[in-house]
């Protein structure tokens, strides 16, 4: 097969790299492939599989000219990836998950100190040598120390994402590329399963710090907070890391999130969470500095996540729905 699929590569490689003509490659890369094995099955020699193969096969200007498939236009020409820019977008989607699993958990390790600190000055803590404004404040500057270099963590890994755009115009894979790659997704996958499955104990779980500080004072609670954000930046950086090498092979497949269908539920759901997320932050930063919330504002996270993901979970029952 693999003299095969390299006659295949050269017939193709002069014609336009366009949908239409990758879908006749695959097709006629399938047929040829069972036509050989039937004759392997006929006790043919690897030799002579090959040559009826290519001779039955081979003559790819007849079978464009009968399927009518004629000169198309530079817009929709589209490239055909090579094995260098495949390893390349699999690595710079890895070092985007780290950068932005990273930068999320210093937004909130940030949270944490800042409710850390002011709850310690409320206990008194160096009450001698700051006051409880001071201890704010010192929250403050340790949150806004943390996020600078998360938000540029942020924006350095959007800019070297950019070169990889052009993809979303559309592209190809070498039919062994392909191959591949679905090896790697599938050897991949426990690993990610296993990551999701850790991230999702540590958030159910996390509340409990709440629980057992709050056994030793009400006082005590927003300690429980700290540790309970520690957790979750934890679980963050899970899901975004692993999600993001997840999503670098989706994207090279055309599967899961970066089907056709699933990219259009994405674009509503992703305009609707650009609304939601910013908002919710605000009330809680706002519960927090403005009415001194810290020990319940936090929950406005969970239960805008449960609810945004019964809107999700709906919207997309919908769309399954209308499709059928």
């Amino acid at each position: 097969m693999d003299t095969i699929v390299g006659y295949l590569n050269n017939m193709f490689a002069s014609l336009p790299r366009t949908e239409q003509m990758y879908k006749l490659k695959q097709e006629l890369l399938g047929n040829m492939e069972e036509k050989y094995h039937e004759l392997k099955d006929d006790g043919k020699s690897e030799n002579e599989a090959v040559g009826i193969v290519i001779s039955e096969f081979g003559n790819i200007d007849e079978l464009i000219s009968e399927l009518g498939i004629g000169e198309v236009r530079k817009e929709e020409l589209v490239p055909m990836l090579t094995e260098m820019e495949t390893e390349e977008f699999i690595a710079a989607k890895r070092r985007s998950g780290l950068l932005i699993g990273l930068g999320t958990g210093l937004i909130m390790v940030g949270a944490g100190l800042l409710i850390l600190i002011a709850g310690l000055g409320e206990n008194g803590f160096m009450s001698s040598v700051f006051s409880e404004d001071a201890m704010s404040m010192i929250g403050v500057g340790f949150l806004l120390v943390l996020l600078v270099p998360a938000i540029a963590m942020f924006i350095y890994s959007g800019m070297r994402m950019e070169k990889y755009k052009y993809l979303d115009s559309g592209f190809h894979l070498p039919y062994h590329l392909e191959a591949d790659i679905q090896q790697r997704q599938s050897g991949f996958a426990a690993t990610y399963t296993l990551s999701l499955i850790t991230g999702v104990c540590l958030i159910v779980l996390s509340p409990i710090a709440i629980f057992v500080a709050s056994a030793f004072g009400e006082d005590s609670a927003s300690y429980g907070v700290v540790v309970l954000l520690a957790i979750v930046a934890v679980a963050v950086f899970l899901f975004v890391y692993y999600g993001n090498i997840r999503g670098a092979y989706q994207m090279l497949l055309k599967t899961g999130d970066f089907s056709k269908e699933k990219k259009e539920e994405d674009r509503v759901i992703g305009a609707v969470a650009s609304i939601v997320w910013p908002l919710v932050t605000c009330v809680f930063l706002v519960s927090g500095f403005v009415y001194d919330q810290w020990h319940i504002n936090w929950i406005v996270f969970p239960v805008t996540g449960i609810l945004f993901g019964v809107f999700s979970s709906a919207y997309n029952i919908l769309k399954r729905k209308d499709a059928a």
